[in-house]
């Protein structure tokens, strides 16, 4: 069975008594008599009992004749027309009375609005925020992987490289119809030359954990000595640029045609191939140039780096098309190079 309150909307348990205070909310109904008007009454009930005073007791009761529609007229105006401004000036007070108080309901309101608005950010930011962790700790596991695989390539070349050295080569008459291999060659100058597509993607690095495609190329490009020296060179410069904040999967670089790479493998500097510094990042770019001046080791990085690439990517643009310049120069590698490059000054 339903009470009386039922259509009252219930407030929760154990919240505050005091109302909320949204002018949109809490409208009042307008007063029909208020002080104002009280004022005017008894301002206009004193003038009138003047008046009749005045003109009844105070004015000769003879009137000269014809001018009785006259004076007739400026008795009514001498009594009405002050109780007509009495009741202008109430209606200008009341009306002023009430803008004030729509003024303050909306103001009130704008506050709610301004509170409701600042809240709804907030509870964004928190609920984009273990996203945002989410992706850091992604990114750094990566990072931890890579630097383990790398670590774990090297160690192994080099016990490979130790063991065949120490083992005792028997000795075998040279055959006239097999050839001779000069001395000092390494098993590193009889592997068969990287594979494009494997150097593309292992300047991309894995994309993730899982990424055993990427981890694959990579292993392969170690194994190169010119690629491995870039990658490494790369992986340096990347660490260092994270520790500022810098990724280059948030970079959105102007993409340059491939004619204009093949220009700088060639050897051209400067405003020829100005398109290639196309990171318009201003953060990563002021970031970035302030690490060049402050700190030298990154700045060693920095420019042992660009010498990789710029040797390694002279070698590539002999024998590459334009698809595998364009898939290059979509790298996290070549994005550094592009950030590197424009703080350094080498599309100036």
């Amino acid at each position: 069975m339903e009470d009386g309150n039922s259509d009252q909307p219930q407030r929760p348990v154990g919240s505050a008594a005091r109302p909320t205070p949204l002018g949109i909310y809490d409208k009042v109904k307008p007063e029909i008599i208020t002080g104002i008007e009280v004022v005017a009454i008894a301002l206009s009930a004193v003038w009138l009992v003047g008046s009749a005073i005045f003109f009844i007791f105070a004015t000769p009761p003879d009137v000269p004749e014809g001018q009785g529609g006259i004076r007739f007229l400026m008795v009514m105006l001498a009594i009405f027309m002050p109780v007509g401004m009495i009741w202008v000036a109430a209606t200008a007070a009341r009306a002023s009375r009430v803008m004030r108080e729509e003024s303050q309901r909306l103001q009130a309101a704008i506050d709610a609005i301004r509170q409701a608005y600042i809240s709804q950010q907030q509870g964004a930011h928190l609920r984009t925020e273990p996203s945002v962790a989410r992706k850091l700790d992604e990114i750094a596991a990566a990072a931890r992987k890579t630097e383990t695989a790398l670590a774990t390539f090297s160690s192994r070349r080099d016990e490979t490289q130790r063991r065949l050295a120490d083992t005792p080569k028997p000795e075998q008459k040279p055959q006239e119809d097999q050839p001779v291999l000069a001395l000092g060659t390494s098993s590193a100058d009889m592997s068969p030359p990287l594979a494009t597509d494997d150097l593309i993607r292992a300047l991309n690095f894995p994309e993730t954990a899982e990424d055993e495609a990427g981890f694959s190329a990579l292993r392969r490009a170690l194994k190169d000595r010119v690629a491995a020296q870039l990658i490494q060179a790369a992986q340096d410069v990347l660490t260092l640029l994270s520790q500022d904040g810098i990724y280059m999967d948030d970079l959105r670089p102007d993409r340059a045609r491939p004619e204009v790479w093949r220009q700088f493998g060639q050897g051209a500097r400067g405003r020829t191939i100005a398109a290639l510094g196309g990171i318009r990042d201003r953060s990563s770019l002021a970031l970035t140039s302030g690490r060049m001046k402050q700190d030298p080791i990154f700045r060693d990085a920095a420019h042992h780096f660009l010498r990789r690439f710029d040797r390694t990517f002279a070698e590539f643009e002999k024998t590459a098309t334009d698809g595998e310049i364009s898939a290059l120069a979509d790298t996290r590698t070549a994005r550094a190079f592009m950030l590197l490059g424009r703080v350094a000054g080498t599309f100036d």
